[in-house]
């Protein structure tokens, strides 16, 4: 079994409150899980209304089958126009670490 998380810092952009805020990430959240069937939440900078930190856990019994959906996941996020993607941090574990 093998588990690869995401975790993707945001800069949001003409963005003023936090109102504005959750109806750009929500979408984004919404359509990683649909396309994808990861697990997927906002993880961090709650209070901050133009930063927003996304964490990403998908399960496989595959490497290249995880890669990919990770992969996909990333470019998916990297290519919303309303968002600038800052860093992305990627992690692969296995059942033996």
């Amino acid at each position: 079994m093998y588990v690869g998380t995401l975790s993707f810092d945001l800069l949001l952009g003409d963005v003023r409150s936090l109102k504005e805020k959750r109806s750009l990430v929500r979408p984004i959240v919404a359509e990683l899980q649909r396309k994808y069937a990861v697990s997927v939440a906002e993880t961090g900078h709650q209070a901050l209304h133009r930063r927003a930190e996304i964490g990403l856990a998908v399960v496989s019994g595959d490497t290249g089958h995880l890669t990919d959906v990770l992969d996909r996941c990333e470019r998916l996020v990297a290519g919303r126009p309303e968002v600038e993607l800052l860093s992305v941090r990627r992690r692969l574990h296995n059942d033996e670490d």
